[in-house]
């Protein structure tokens, strides 16, 4: 058996490239970029004006000059209008290219207009007021957004800002997830009082779907045969494999069996933890990846977010995340020679730390508490005891900023 350190060191060696392909940029949101985005032009491409008002020539401010004849009035888009006469100036909208003969915008609220007259009412104008000067946020050339990381809405806006109408991305892997066992029944069926709904499969798919990927289910029954056929037909077709159940060492449990005989290789089985001390993985002659998680759902949905989403921020070349601590608000006791992944429910001090309050349930098997909960607290293994106000490392499974 090894320690969750370990387990997490021989995953994150097996990290992968799987290559990239191009998308409309409209439907890369939450992929990861492959590419830099380059300005095509200085941004803002022009001097661009940032409040609604007058356009002057500072020069004339400094000359003493209070009383400016509008010219003529410009919207934003329109060619500029430059002025003939120092006591000139344009009215000018926000967005609007600043005219080459002026340099500074004085907004509406510090004039008075009247009969065509604009006249300044404050008593200080710093020159070069209220613009957004052309190149001020990237020159032409210059990488507006860099690869390896996800695509936000913020660089959605950047990359139709450049027309960049088309992204590079990373490809994600071909995932199944496979449940096993006859005492699994579909979710629309009523089950008999010894057997239970697929629930894992459609948790782990759920955690998926919030990363953009799409995965296909597999039920396996308990059948030897029927097993190591599907097993067989799911390493050559898939990049990972994630199974829920059936590696333990039960007479029904032919998963570790069929793994072997279809020339996948074990890496580890068993970790030092609770939940999830069955944890198997592996990897295929040809190069597919096996997550075998327990079957006990509270132990899968930790282990997915413990080892599975951390191995693909790696294979994604994501940059490394800083681990997020938190703080216990209570004491708490954990006795036993494993890690301990406590759920905790969080929330925030006055002083802007994130405490968290231990929630016990009944045991791997009970996932009603994690409708309640958000995180995990990952407990080190040296420690039984774990005192208010000490603060571990959590991995969090709910939006909690």
């Amino acid at each position: 058996m090894i320690t969750v350190e370990q387990a997490e060191q021989l995953i994150q060696t097996q990290a992968r490239n799987f290559g990239t392909e191009l998308l409309p940029f409209e439907s890369a949101l939450g992929r990861v970029l492959a590419e830099d985005i380059m300005a095509d032009r200085d941004l803002p491409p022009f001097n661009r004006v940032t409040m609604d008002g007058i356009a002057v020539s500072y020069q004339s401010i400094e000359r003493g000059i209070r009383s400016f004849k509008i010219k003529a009035t410009q919207a934003a888009g329109e060619h500029p209008i430059d002025i003939d006469q120092s006591d000139e100036c344009i009215e000018i909208m926000t967005g609007a290219a600043l005219p080459v003969s002026l340099d500074t915008v004085i907004r509406y609220e510090d004039i008075d207009i009247k009969d065509n007259i604009a006249t300044v009412s404050v008593p200080e104008i710093t020159q070069g007021q209220n613009l957004h000067l052309k190149g001020a946020d990237k020159k032409k050339g210059e990488v507006v957004a860099g690869k390896n990381q996800p695509i936000t809405p913020a660089i959605i806006s950047l990359a139709a800002s450049v027309g960049k109408t088309v992204l590079l991305v990373k490809k994600l892997p071909r995932i199944v997830i496979i449940s096993s066992g006859d005492e699994l029944v579909n979710v629309d069926e009523q089950p008999s009082p010894t057997q239970i709904r697929k629930s894992n499969s459609y948790t782990i798919r759920a955690i998926l779907s919030q990363y953009h990927l799409q995965a296909d289910l597999l039920h396996i029954p308990d059948d030897p045969a029927v097993t190591r056929e599907q097993i067989n037909h799911c390493v050559k077709n898939y990049d990972v494999i994630l199974m829920t159940g059936g590696i333990s060492m039960g007479k029904f449990d032919f998963i570790p069996k069929a793994l072997d005989e279809t020339g996948v290789e074990t890496i580890f089985h068993k970790v030092s933890q609770r939940p999830g001390k069955p944890f198997w993985f592996g990897r295929h002659k040809d190069n597919a990846l096996v997550f075998a998680f327990p079957g006990n759902p509270v132990a899968t949905f930790m282990c997915v977010y413990r080892y599975f989403l951390p191995w693909l921020n790696t294979s994604m070349s994501l940059a490394d995340q800083s681990p997020v601590y938190a703080i216990l608000d209570q004491s708490f006791t954990f006795k036993h020679e494993l890690q301990y992944f406590l759920q905790v429910k969080l929330h925030f001090s006055a002083a802007g730390q994130i405490l968290a309050t231990p929630v016990e349930g009944n045991g791997s098997g009970d996932f009603a508490n994690l409708a309640d909960t958000d995180a995990f607290m990952e407990l080190p293994l040296q420690m039984d005891e774990f005192k208010k106000g000490e603060a571990f490392r959590i991995w969090p499974f709910k939006q909690i900023f």
